[in-house]
């Protein structure tokens, strides 16, 4: 049986690092799907349970030398404590590098040593080693299992450097050309921006996430059950389905279930994101998570655990963080031979150097008459400077969370709006979006009949609604309930000899006056003669005649209504110069009368549900991408089909299931907010693979060319991941 898990996963700090651990994962025999998520530090997997157990994938992972994280309250509360101890860490080195500071700090600018040139820098190497050993004292231990494991990642390359730099000193006491005071202070100031971009960049990672942490801070804890009649508070995991619970004006309702006893307004805003609350009444549905504002409700629990509303969303909304887009393939591949391909290189660079001094000093004298960086050393102590340098600056960091951080805020901001994305592909597909079709009933229209029209040949309007009302008042038939509503029970009148014949018409006195009401053919075997009336406008609707026993009194006209906002929504997607189509089973006079409302001028109908699969891919194989709307169980192959299926939140359970977005209230204008959504995350994920690249691009020769300090490129090394996370939270200011 195929099986979905989330791990989380400690020590990884690059996309080397989640690059391997995806790699291990995936071949695991009886793994389908395994994506590892470097900004979450997750790994979600897909499996089957016959093949594997959670051991094996511990196994795995523990392998190369990172943990797994097994609870939910493991990975809530990791990240808080990475930064805390990032944040320590950090602090803690740099007071070691300001010691190492003030030894250098004379020497470089009065060219004067503290005690003695020789002293000072060994003075320095004792302090970078103090920084290496105890702040740095886990990136060591990471390239250590790494190179165990027989693979290599960013802490490799650190380690590499700080250590090369470390050993220039007692390098100084053999060779001339290397000058101990340029190497000592090195390898305490890379660990010092190193620490730092660690802890930057766990502090906006946990700004990325913080959408989902909302979400899963604002279930309840605890409920309050009903045992014979006694209240009793429980924690949360201990309710079970069935169990009636009460919940009091101001509270949480701790999870979904329908009301038995009660009236109040609920703020379900959390879920929905519609800010008006709204009123429940016994057999209403009420969702976990959402506020009672002010009445008092007994609810009988339907849901509960991961079966919750909140635990899908939640769940969905993890998944989408977990998927990969398309364009991140490229990075992904790049990514997994990107460490010893700059291990090479940095052999290179030495090689080069010590090879071809006069020619690479040639080369970055130029450089440096047109970027002002550092004068380059000579020697041995350049091949060392340039090696050093290409080691720390070449780190795959900001390829590695380029992706996922921006499709972290991105879903996690669509959750926060009513709009679930399912997956990082949908994302992507969305903004290429060429077709819109719509799914009729439910969909553009309410989905419920109203009366529309009244046409009086005898007595007036409101004398004639009240009789049909009276007449129908019992019956939970569509037609009948519109036209009921908008009476009170006590508005009504008594009926008497009440006879109803479906598909026709009911029969029935009231006052001792006979009344007949139903469709023309009833009408008709009954004797009535019917006058003309004839309305173009009205062809749409269903025609329901009020009869006395000798003749008509008035035709009501009944039709399902298209939502207010369809015509703006529709033409808001004609002016992005995306085509609209509305499919529909309906008759093709009925379906163009709606389609002409909402402003749509292709209509496909009558279309029975089993072919509408069939003509969405007619449409793809005109080469449009093709997104379809629907609520239904019978739009479910359909949106399948779809190259994006939205599934309206208040649809069936299976639309949801098989859609790519689905939008938890029923209101139109989530779809083009969900377009916008998805251009703006695409555009932020482009926007930080172009810096990832380009940063390595052009610091990667310039380090090699030796006209770059390693200090310096460590700086800039941790920068850029800080940028390219920051970049994406940036999509936060965007949509607020």
């Amino acid at each position: 049986m195929q099986r979905k898990i989330t791990l989380g996963i400690e020590g990884m700090h690059c996309a080397s690092c989640s690059a391997r651990a995806e790699k291990a994962l995936s071949q695991l025999k009886g793994v389908s799907e395994a994506n590892v998520n470097l900004a979450l530090e997750e790994a979600y997997i897909v499996y089957d349970d016959k093949q594997l157990t959670l051991a094996d994938f511990k196994q795995a992972i523990e392998k190369l030398g990172f943990k797994v994280k097994e609870t939910e309250a493991d990975k809530e509360s990791e990240q808080i404590r990475q930064m805390q101890v990032a944040k320590k860490k950090m602090g803690l080195s740099w007071l070691i590098t300001a010691l190492v500071l003030l030894l250098m700090i004379p020497d470089m600018v009065l060219g004067r040593a503290i005690i003695s040139e020789q002293m000072d820098a060994w003075l320095m190497v004792i302090l970078s080693l103090l920084a290496m050993i105890f702040p740095a004292r886990q990136v060591y231990l990471s390239a250590y299992k790494a190179v165990k494991s027989g693979t290599a990642n960013m802490d490799v390359l650190i380690a590499m450097g700080t250590i090369a730099s470390l050993l220039a000193a007692p390098l100084s006491l053999f060779i001339k050309d290397i000058v101990a005071n340029s190497f000592a202070g090195i390898a305490a100031m890379i660990i010092s921006f190193h620490l730092t971009g660690r802890y930057l960049e766990a502090k906006a990672k946990g700004t990325a996430s913080e959408e989902i942490r909302k979400l899963i801070g604002l279930g309840a804890k605890t409920a309050i059950v009903l045992e014979a009649g006694t209240e009793k508070e429980i924690p949360l995991s201990q309710l079970k389905v069935g169990d009636i619970f009460i919940v009091k004006p101001g509270a949480k309702i701790p999870t979904d279930g329908i009301v038995i006893k009660g009236n109040s307004l609920v703020d379900e805003s959390m879920a929905t994101g519609e800010s008006l609350p709204v009123t429940k009444k016994p057999n209403d549905n009420v969702l976990g998570a959402t506020i009672n504002l002010d009445g008092y409700l007994e609810v009988q629990a339907t849901k509960v655990g991961k079966e919750t509303f909140l635990a899908q969303v939640i769940q969905m909304v993890s998944e989408a963080q977990h998927s990969k887009v398309p364009i991140q393939l490229l990075a992904d591949k790049i990514t997994a031979v990107f460490v010893p391909v700059v291990l090479c290189l940095v052999v290179i660079v030495f090689a080069v150097w010590m090879i071809f001094p006069d020619t690479m000093q040639n080369i970055a004298s130029v450089i440096i008459s047109v970027i002002p960086l550092q004068v380059p050393v000579k020697g041995l102590a350049a091949a060392l400077m340039a090696s050093i340098a290409t080691l720390v600056i070449a780190c795959p960091c900001a390829l590695g969370l380029a992706t996922p951080t921006a499709l972290m805020v991105g879903s996690g901001l669509g959750a926060k709006k009513g709009i679930l994305i399912r997956n990082g592909e949908a994302l992507q597909r969305m903004r290429e979006l060429n077709t819109m079709v719509f799914d009729k009933t439910g969909t553009l229209t309410n989905g419920i009949p109203q009366l529309i029209k009244t046409v009086c040949f005898q007595g007036t309007d409101k004398e004639n609604r009240a009789i049909a009302a009276s007449l129908e008042q019992a019956s939970e038939h569509p037609l009948a309930m519109a036209l009921v509503k908008g009476f009170e029970l006590s508005e009504l009148i008594a009926r008497e000899d009440f006879i109803s014949m479906p598909g026709k018409g009911v029969k029935g006195k009231i006052n001792g006056k006979q009344y007949l009401l139903g469709n023309a053919d009833f009408l008709q075997e009954e004797g009535i003669a019917l006058p003309s009336f004839e309305d173009e406008t009205l062809d749409y609707a269903t025609q329901i005649g009020l009869a006395t026993d000798r003749e008509l009194l008035a035709w009501f006209y009944l039709a399902d209504t298209i939502k207010d906002n369809a015509p703006q929504v529709i033409a808001e997607l004609k002016g992005r110069g995306i085509k609209t189509i509305m499919i529909s089973g309906d008759q093709t006079k009925t379906a163009i009368a709606i389609a002409e409302k909402c402003g749509i001028q292709e209509v496909l109908a009558p279309v029975l549900p089993g072919d509408k699969a069939m003509k969405i891919k007619e449409l793809q194989s005109k080469d449009l991408i093709v997104g379809m709307v629907g609520d239904g169980i019978n739009d479910a192959p359909a949106l399948k089909q779809a190259d994006i299926g939205f599934a309206m939140g208040l649809g069936t359970d299976i639309a949801i299931e098989t859609a790519d977005i689905t939008l938890l209230r029923n209101d139109l204008k989530l779809i083009p907010l969900a377009i916008d959504l998805s251009q703006k995350t695409f555009a932020k994920i482009k926007q930080n693979l172009f810096w990832a690249f380009f940063y390595n691009l052009i610091a990667i020769p310039l380090a090699a060319f030796g006209v770059l300090h390693p200090v310096i490129a460590e700086m800039a090394m941790a920068f850029s991941s800080v940028t390219v996370v920051t970049n994406a939270n940036l999509l936060k200011r965007k949509e607020n």
